[in-house]
């Protein structure tokens, strides 16, 4: 029997529904109970200004943001990687992008003065951040590596 303590809840990127899922079971494909849509995908998820906080401050496991933009060439050459990272990682972390050109104040909250750039968050805090483009294992090793500091 599950109690309080036991339950972490999950806000659905797809529907914006808040679910709550037993803490042990958060690595066997949670999905929403109002729409079907995975909770924690094994592929990044597209957020904006309007989702982000929303979906971000709500997640029981680590979030690992990409800012990018489609005119970025390293952006569009890590894609790929930071995809491979987040399956990886399914599960364990959610990977979320973020259009550093269509949502700027979702930008302009983490200062993102270059891209691509990756944010560590846990609980809509900041972690740790790096520049540039990566392969899939560094971008995996980063995502699970301890926060180098604290910076929100």
């Amino acid at each position: 029997m599950n109690t309080a303590t036991d339950l972490r809840h999950v806000t659905c990127a797809a529907c914006g529904a808040t679910n709550r899922v037993p803490a042990a079971r958060l690595g066997e494909d949670p999905h929403c109970g109002r729409c079907g849509a995975e909770l924690l995908p094994g592929h990044p998820i597209e957020l904006g200004d309007a989702d982000f906080e929303r979906v971000v401050a709500a997640s029981p496991v680590p979030v690992v943001v990409d800012f990018w933009a489609p005119w970025c060439g390293p952006c569009r050459q890590m894609a790929p990687q930071f995809a491979q990272a987040a399956a990886q990682l399914k599960g364990q972390a959610l990977f979320v992008k973020v259009n550093s050109d269509d949502n700027p104040q979702t930008s302009a909250r983490f200062g993102i003065r270059s891209i691509p750039t990756m944010v560590k968050l846990q609980a809509g805090r900041e972690l740790d951040r790096v520049s540039g483009a990566m392969p899939a294992a560094q971008v995996a090793a980063w995502a699970r590596s301890p926060a180098a500091a604290q910076r929100r």
